[in-house]
C-alpha cells in the first residue's frame, strides 16, 4: 500500500488528526496532508498528484469517492516535492510556497482586510472574504473567477460588467498533467454570444447563436436537469446553468480531447453517469458539411448542399471530403427582381462570420433589408421569443448548418433563391405530395376495415395476456404520466434490465417501475421470467410485484416502492453505515434468511435466485429486507438437485465456485451468495474491492484468516462496536457466513440449517472448512455474462483520480 493510500486509511480510524473545518484564517496554514472540508462534507481541499506524476498540486475534489477533481491551483506550477503550504496573508491574499519558502502560486490580490479568511463552499467554490462582510457580493476573490476543467452549478461563464476576467475552461494536457491544455472551453461574443471549444485557435465546435432561449446549436434534450440563462450587454456577458432539481449534484467537464461531458451523480450507487458529450456526433464537428453545406445526421451520407447549391468539387464529394463545401448553381442572380427567400427549419444558424445584426426589425422587415442588399445571401430572427424579433443577416458563405429533427430544436432560416430555383423545388415538393396522398388515400382504406378487426383481436390479446402474466396490466400512457415522463429526478438507479424509476399514481400511490433498456443484457426472457415467478409468490421477505406493462417494445414491471432504496446504499457508506446499529443488522440477516428458505422450501415453487447481492436487498421504511430482482430465478422440481448451463451470469464476488467454473448451480448457490452478504454486512466492506496491507486475498479469505487467528471480532465494522450487545452473537454470524461460503457444495448447510443457527443461540456449529475463491483478490466489481470474460471499451470520460498526500 502506498503513502498516499495509507493515508487515506488513516485518516478514517484517526479522523481527528485530520483538518476537518472548512476555514483558515491568516494565523493558520494548510500543509501536505491537511484538508479544509465544506460544511456539508461535499467537497474537499488539499495536496494530491495525479495517477503517474509525482508533482504536488493544490487542488478541490469531490469528497466522497471517487475523488475527482474540479478545480487545480497551481495548474501550471507544479511543487516538485510534499511540501507544499498554503496561508493567507493579512492584505487577504492567499499564497502557496514550497519548502524553501518560493512563491509558487497566489490569488495575485491585495486589499485592505480587518480579519481576512479562506472558506470552502458547498458549491465547490473556495472564497477569501472578511467577517466584517460576509455576503456573496463582498467576495475578495473567489476560485469560481479562475475555472479550470470543470464547470459547476453557480459558476458563470464569461465576463460581468464590474471586472475584467474572462471566465472559461480549459482542458488538462493529459489525465496525468493538470497544466493548462490545448481546448479552451469560452464564449464568442462576436455579435451574439456563442459557445465554443477551440483546438489551438481554430473553432472545433460551436453552440450556435444564443437566441433569447437557449443556444440555436443546442438540441432541447441537452437540458433535462438544468435552465440555461444568459446574460450579456455592451461590457458583460456571462452563462450559468441553474438545475432544476437543487439536490441533483451535476458537472461540465472539458476533458483532454476537446469533448464537453455532462455528468450526473447517482448518490445510491455513488457513480457518477454521463448524461451526453459535445461534439454529440459528426454533424456537430465544426464546418463538416463546407461552406453552403448542411449537415443531416439522420441521412447517408450526411452532408449536402443547400438547395441552391451544388458541390465545388464533385469528385472530392463522392469520396465523402466535404471540406470544399458548395457553391450556387446559379452564378448570377438578378437582384432585386428575379430572387426569393426559402424557409429552411430546425437548422444550427451558420456561423456569425460576415453578418449584420439589428435588434429592433421584425422578421418582415428583416426580409425587406435583406432583399435591398445584393450581397446579403440570408437572414433569421435573432430572437425566438414572444413570436420572434430582431434580425440577423448573413453576407458571404453560410458555414456551420445543421439540421435538427426533434421538434422546437433548431430554428428557422431564410436563404436567398432565384425565384425560378424555388419554383423547381416548390413543383417537386408538390408531385411528392401528390404521391403521398394517393398512397395515403389508398392504404387508410384499407387501415379503417382492419381497425375494427384489430380493436377486437387486441381486446382478446390483452385479457389473455393478464391471465398468462397473472398480473395486472397497467397502460403506458399512466406510467408516463407518473413518472413525470421517465424523468431524470425520479430515477432511482440502473441495473443490466434497465433503469428503475420512483413513480406517483393520480390515488397517491407510490410505485417502482424497471422499465428494459433496449440496450439491456438481460431481455424479453428475464422479464418473463421475473414476472412469472414472482406473481406467485407471497413472503414478507419478497419485494412485491404489483402489476406489468407491455406495450409495442416497451417491457416494464411495476413493484411496491422501498423507501430506503438497497442494502448497498447504507453499509458501504462509511455515514449512512451508522444508521444499520447492530440490532437492525441482525433482524436484516434473519429477513434474508427466512425469504430464502420461503423460495428453496415452502413456496409453492422451489426457485434458486442466481443473484444475491446486496443491491438486490431492498429495505422498507422500517429497514425490513425484501429480496428482488427474479429475472436471473430458476424453478426446480421438487426432487432435482442441481442444473447446469454454458452461460454463467450473476455477479462476481457472489458467485459460487462450482457456478463460475461449471455452469452448476443449486440452493447451494444461493447458500454462497447469502453467506457472502452476511460477511458483507457483518464487516461494512464488499467482498471485491477489498484489499489489505498484509496479504491479497478478498473479504472472504480476510474473515477465514481473522477466525482462524482467533480475531473474528476484529472483521466487525468499526461502527458498530457501540450498538453490539453480545461479541458471542456477532461471532456467530461470521462462523455461519463462513459456513455459507465454503468451497464444496454438500459442505455448505441448507437455508433452514442457517435460520436455525442464525436463530438459536443454543444451537451447535460446526467448524467451516476454507471458502471458495479464497485465493481471489479484486479491485472492480462488475457483472460477467459468460465463462470466456472477453475485454470491451465501452464510450467513457477520462476521470481524474486522484491520490490526496
Amino acid at each position: 500500500m502506498g503513502t498516499s493510500a495509507f493515508f487515506i486509511l488513516s485518516c478514517v480510524m484517526f479522523i481527528k488528526f485530520c483538518v476537518a473545518s472548512d476555514t483558515i484564517t491568516s494565523n493558520q496554514s494548510i500543509s501536505d496532508g491537511e484538508f479544509l472540508v465544506s460544511s456539508a462534507q461535499r467537497f474537499e481541499l488539499g495536496f494530491f498528484s495525479p495517477a503517474n506524476n509525482k508533482n504536488e498540486y493544490l487542488g478541490i475534489w469531490y469528497k466522497k469517492d471517487p475523488h475527482i477533481v474540479v478545480w487545480v491551483a497551481n495548474r501550471n506550477s507544479p511543487i516538485t516535492d510534499s511540501t507544499g503550504v498554503l496561508t493567507i496573508t493579512n492584505n487577504a491574499t492567499l499564497v502557496l510556497h514550497n519548502r524553501t519558502k518560493t512563491q509558487i502560486w497566489s490569488s495575485n490580490i491585495s486589499t485592505v482586510a480587518e480579519s481576512p479568511f479562506v472558506q470552502l463552499l458547498d458549491t465547490g467554490n473556495l472564497v477569501i472574504t472578511d467577517k466584517a462582510r460576509r455576503s456573496t457580493e463582498s467576495y475578495i476573490w473567489q476560485s469560481f473567477d479562475f475555472p479550470s476543467d470543470t464547470r459547476l452549478p453557480d459558476m458563470k461563464a464569461g465576463k460581468e460588467s464590474n471586472d475584467d476576467l474572462d471566465r472559461y475552461l480549459v482542458s488538462w494536457k493529459s489525465a496525468d498533467d493538470p497544466s493548462a491544455g490545448d481546448f479552451p472551453y469560452r464564449i464568442d461574443n462576436h455579435g451574439l454570444p456563442q459557445l465554443v471549444i477551440l483546438g489551438g485557435s481554430a473553432k472545433t465546435y460551436r453552440t450556435g447563436a444564443w437566441n433569447g432561449l437557449r443556444f440555436s446549436g443546442f438540441s432541447t434534450f441537452l437540458n433535462p436537469t438544468y435552465s440555461p440563462v444568459f446574460v450579456y450587454g455592451k461590457d458583460n456577458s456571462n452563462y450559468v446553468y441553474e438545475p432544476y432539481n437543487s439536490s441533483a449534484i451535476t458537472r461540465l467537464t472539458l476533458n483532454q480531447s476537446g469533448f464537453l461531458q455532462r455528468y450526473r451523480l447517482n448518490e445510491r450507487s455513488n457513480e457518477w453517469s454521463l448524461m451526453y458529450k459535445l461534439p454529440k456526433d459528426e454533424c456537430d464537428s465544426y464546418r463538416q458539411c463546407g461552406a453552403n453545406g448542411i449537415c443531416r445526421i439522420q441521412k447517408s451520407p450526411i452532408c449536402e448542399c443547400l438547395n441552391g447549391f451544388t458541390p465545388k468539387l464533385q469528385e472530392d464529394w463522392q469520396l465523402q471530403d466535404w471540406s470544399s463545401g458548395c457553391i450556387r448553381t446559379t452564378t448570377v442572380l438578378d437582384c432585386q427582381t428575379e430572387e426569393d427567400f426559402l424557409k429552411v427549419e430546425r437548422v444550427k444558424l451558420p456561423d456569425l462570420l460576415e453578418f449584420s445584426l439589428n435588434k429592433s426589425m421584425s422578421l418582415r422587415e428583416c426580409e425587406a433589408e435583406c432583399l435591398k442588399n445584393c450581397s446579403c445571401l440570408a437572414y433569421a430572427n435573432s430572437d425566438v421569443r414572444e413570436g420572434g424579433s430582431g434580425c440577423l443577416m448573413w453576407f458571404g458563405n453560410l458555414s456551420d448548418i445543421r439540421e435538427f429533427i426533434g421538434e422546437g430544436d433548431g430554428q428557422d432560416i431564410y436563404i436567398r433563391l432565384a425565384a425560378s430555383e424555388i419554383e423547381s423545388i416548390c413543383n417537386s415538393k408538390k408531385k411528392k405530395r401528390l404521391v403521398i396522398i394517393l398512397v395515403v388515400s389508398i392504404l387508410s382504406g384499407m387501415l379503417i376495415m382492419g381497425m375494427v378487426r384489430w380493436r377486437s383481436i387486441w381486446k382478446k390479446r390483452t385479457k389473455r395476456k393478464g391471465e398468462e402474466w397473472e398480473l395486472p396490466l397497467v397502460d403506458f400512457s399512466t406510467i408516463v404520466t407518473a413518472t413525470n415522463n421517465f424523468s431524470l429526478a425520479n430515477m432511482l438507479g440502473e441495473g443490466g434490465f434497465g433503469p428503475v424509476y420512483k413513480a406517483n399514481l393520480s390515488n397517491g400511490q407510490e410505485i417502482a417501475v424497471k422499465r428494459l433498456s433496449k440496450n439491456s443484457r438481460q431481455g424479453l426472457e428475464e422479464f418473463k421470467n421475473e414476472v412469472a415467478l414472482i406473481a406467485k409468490l407471497q413472503h414478507r421477505n419478497l419485494v412485491r410485484l404489483l402489476g406489468c406493462c407491455i406495450q409495442k417494445e416497451e417491457r416494464m414491471l411495476i413493484y411496491e416502492y422501498m423507501s430506503n432504496k438497497s442494502l448497498d446504499y447504507f453499509i458501504f457508506d462509511k455515514d449512512r453505515s451508522a444508521l444499520l446499529p447492530w440490532g437492525k443488522r441482525f433482524n436484516i440477516f434473519m429477513g434474508i434468511a427466512r425469504g430464502l428458505l420461503y423460495l428453496h422450501q415452502d413456496s409453492r415453487l422451489r426457485i434458486i435466485h442466481r443473484d444475491l447481492k446486496t443491491s438486490n436487498i431492498l429495505l422498507d421504511s422500517e429497514m425490513n429486507p425484501k429480496i428482488s430482482d427474479f429475472g436471473l430465478a430458476r424453478i426446480f422440481e421438487s426432487d432435482q438437485i442441481y442444473a447446469k448451463t454454458r452461460r454463467v451470469i450473476g455477479t462476481h464476488g457472489y458467485m459460487s465456485p462450482e457456478y463460475v467454473v461449471h455452469g452448476k448451480f443449486s440452493m447451494k448457490s444461493d447458500v454462497f451468495g447469502f453467506g457472502v452478504l452476511l460477511l458483507e454486512i457483518v464487516s461494512g466492506r464488499r467482498n471485491r474491492g477489498f484489499s489489505h496491507p498484509k496479504h491479497n486475498h478478498n473479504l472472504l479469505g480476510h474473515a477465514w484468516i481473522l477466525w482462524h487467528e482467533g480475531k473474528g471480532l476484529e472483521l466487525m465494522d468499526a461502527c458498530l462496536k457501540d450498538s453490539c450487545v453480545e461479541s458471542s452473537q456477532v461471532l456467530r454470524c461470521i462462523q455461519v457466513g463462513l459456513l455459507c461460503v465454503q468451497k464444496l457444495s454438500e459442505d455448505r448447510p441448507s437455508m433452514s440449517s442457517v435460520v436455525s443457527m442464525l436463530g438459536n443461540e443454543g444451537s451447535t456449529i460446526p467448524q467451516p472448512k476454507q471458502p471458495g475463491f479464497f485465493t481471489e483478490s479484486s479491485n472492480t466489481d462488475g457483472e460477467v455474462e459468460s465463462k470466456d470474460i472477453g475485454s470491451h471499451t465501452n464510450d467513457t470520460a477520462t476521470i481524474t483520480m486522484l491520490e490526496p498526500r
